[in-house]
């Protein structure tokens, strides 16, 4: 059976410096969990700028929005396995 690769989204902007903090610590999770991560900049989206420029960074978990402003690594640890189920 397939093992289920959680999918973590980053959405921010440029210039913003909690955005950049954000990227790091996900960054840094990375190395020691397994998790796909993509970055989506919302300037170039007028809807994702309406929806998410006053949030930022914000970051899902499978679709589901999990932190804004910014990402707590115990957190986000804790619910990274919240998403992973076993076989």
């Amino acid at each position: 059976m397939a093992k289920h690769v959680t999918d973590v989204v980053l959405y921010h902007a440029p210039g913003c410096h909690l955005c950049e903090r954000a990227r790091d610590t996900l960054a840094e999770l990375r190395t020691e969990l397994e998790f796909d991560l993509r970055g989506v900049d919302i300037s170039a989206d007028g809807e994702l700028e309406r929806r998410y420029r006053e949030l930022l960074p914000v970051v899902e978990i499978d679709g589901t929005q999990a932190f804004v402003y910014y990402v707590p690594p115990d957190a986000f640890r804790r619910k990274l396995g919240a998403q992973i189920q076993p076989f």
